[in-house]
């Protein structure tokens, strides 16, 4: 056999050796690539082998990790260069589907997330979330996606900074920015030239965020004024003790 012969045979082996292992033999799964969990309420899960398991405050989810949430169910994530995501309630979402493309951040399936993108010492920090519908390309900026379980169609919101948007299945379409306060339905069957920039969506961001807070704060009562309320008694328990009785009146 000559040395061009052995050559070739030698560098075949090498391309179907390196066919046969997966990405994540290639670069090793590490809290590096991870999104760590640091604040949950209700059912969030996490799927493993298709089986869902449970979430809790400072698990890791790794890449490819599909992230569920139950109808009472929100978290919020933590990446490596201190960016976040919050999922919300009946959310199917997929974390780096892509790797080593670690600038591909979320899939989401269904639902909505909240995304903020932090930047490197003030410069652009790239990353994407993508959608049945749409391509969101960001730099370091604020804002939510809302992927709808029956049309598929994606809503985008921008509370701060500038995202581009493309269309995830015609992408002859062009590309939109949004600023900060607006937002843009993406369809399955209507071309991104087709759809139009909301402009007037500040108003309804600011409704937005308050109804975050209106989930959050049910979901983490706390105190008011110093004093804890107790609450209707459920069926089977016992309510709070009735107060002592007051001194006896004058004899008559």
């Amino acid at each position: 056999m000559s040395v061009r012969s052995i050559r070739g045979f030698g560098l075949g082996l090498l391309m179907a050796a390196a066919a046969v292992v997966s990405p994540a033999q290639i670069f090793p799964l590490s809290s590096e690539s991870a999104a760590k969990v640091i604040s949950l309420n209700g059912q969030v899960s996490v799927l493993r082998d298709s089986e869902p398991w449970t979430l809790s405050v400072g698990d890791l989810v790794q890449v490819r990790q599909v992230i569920v949430t139950g109808p009472d169910g929100f978290a919020q994530f933590q990446v490596s260069d201190g960016s976040t995501f919050e999922v919300y309630p009946n959310s199917n979402v997929v974390f780096r589907k892509n790797p080593p493309n670690l600038r591909d951040l979320l899939d989401v399936l269904v639902g909505r997330v909240k995304v903020h993108i932090q930047k490197w010492g003030g410069q652009p920090n790239p990353n994407r979330v993508i959608t049945p519908t749409a391509v969101i390309s960001v730099r370091g900026t604020t804002f939510d996606v809302s992927v709808d379980d029956d049309s598929e169609a994606t809503m985008i919101s921008v509370e701060e900074g500038i995202v581009d948007v493309r269309h995830a299945l015609k992408p002859g379409g062009g590309v939109k920015t949004l600023n900060a306060g607006e937002s843009l339905h993406v369809y399955k069957d209507l071309p991104l030239a087709q759809s139009v920039v909301d402009k007037g969506a500040l108003m309804r961001r600011v409704l937005h965020s308050l109804s975050d807070a209106v989930y959050t704060a049910i979901s983490n009562p706390t105190t008011h004024g110093g004093t804890v309320g107790t609450g209707p008694t459920l069926s089977g328990e016992k309510g709070p003790p009735a107060p002592p009785p007051g001194p006896p009146g004058p004899p008559h």
